[in-house]
């Protein structure tokens, strides 16, 4: 058995969710992709995947192979890849997660560029508001928002955001604008639903501390809330890429910002730091820049 064709059959299954899938994508037949993933498993001695009539799921052995896999055929592309004077086009499918709204607003533009560049390229794009195991869910980027726990992890980092407590104009003419964060439990502050009261965090004289917000107001997504906040209701607290904007018109206004904490980095993550297929470090390079010179904008919109 060739088994590193074997591992490429393997991993086009998994991608695309079912045999017939892979089977189109490899331009084989169907009955060769079954036959090659039995010869596998045979090989292997485990089950790869769970199969029903209708599913097609990876078991615990199965997500472990796919992940080693996936470094297995990184190194043996690497290793071509140095023997050439040029680095091939990417090709396969690539794999990026990020926020909703900052994947929406950045992240997916900057993708569609890139695939407009390259035609051999496919993505798949997970816009998620939570953090995303990365190989567990095979995803090849994340961009996250804030501070790096997993040290298994790579990160680039490609600038900042601000979280920026705001209102409009209309809203600070009537209510006066609060001179300190302990004045939110009395004001009308627009939440959004977790786990409990809503708190927001500030930092005075270099020690962090955090309000419990007032208000009658409160939703379970952002965008809601910015208009809510736009349209006179009350104070919101966001990054200040969700608002940038509404900042950049005039529509919003910040408040108490010699109380903000550190901006949240953002930063690009993703789990090897050298066995990367050649489709991973063209899609690195093309979002380190461009989502640097996105947030530097934002950073100039701030700023005035």
């Amino acid at each position: 058995m060739d088994t590193l064709r074997a591992m490429q059959v393997f991993i086009h299954i998994a991608d695309a969710g079912s045999l017939s899938a892979a089977a189109r994508q490899l331009g084989h037949s169907l009955p060769a992709v079954v036959r090659t993933l039995a010869a596998l498993e045979a090989h292997l001695g485990v089950r790869l995947f769970n199969r029903t009539t209708r599913r097609i799921q990876l078991t615990d052995e199965g997500r472990e192979y796919l992940h080693r896999s996936r470094s297995v055929l990184a190194a043996v592309q690497e290793a071509e890849a140095a023997l050439r004077p040029d680095t091939p086009d990417p090709a396969g499918l690539l794999t990026v997660t990020a926020p909703v709204l900052f994947g929406q607003q950045h992240v997916a533009p900057e993708l569609t560029a890139l695939l407009r560049q390259h035609a051999r390229l496919r993505c798949r794009m997970l816009l998620l508001d939570r953090v995303v195991n990365l190989l567990e869910e095979g995803v090849d980027i994340g961009v996250r928002i804030g501070a790096l726990e997993d040290s298994s992890l790579v990160a680039r980092p490609v600038g900042a955001v601000r979280r920026m407590v705001v209102a409009s104009p209309d809203w600070l003419a009537a209510q006066g604008a609060p001179r300190h964060p302990r004045e939110l439990a009395a004001s009308d502050c627009i939440g959004l639903l977790g786990n409990g009261p809503v708190w927001w965090r500030f930092v005075e004289q270099g020690r962090a501390f955090s309000v419990a917000s007032g208000g009658r107001l409160e939703f379970n997504h952002i965008a809601p809330a910015i208009d809510a906040c736009v349209a006179g209701l009350g104070l919101g607290a966001f990054l200040s890429y969700q608002i940038a904007g509404h900042l950049a018109a005039g529509r919003l206004r910040p408040v108490l910002t010699e109380f903000e904490p550190a901006p949240r980095p953002v930063q690009l993550i993703y789990p090897h730091a050298r066995l990367l297929p050649a489709r991973v470090r063209v899609a690195l390079d093309w979002l380190e820049a461009r989502l640097r010179q996105r947030l530097a904008g934002l950073d100039a919109l701030e700023a005035d």
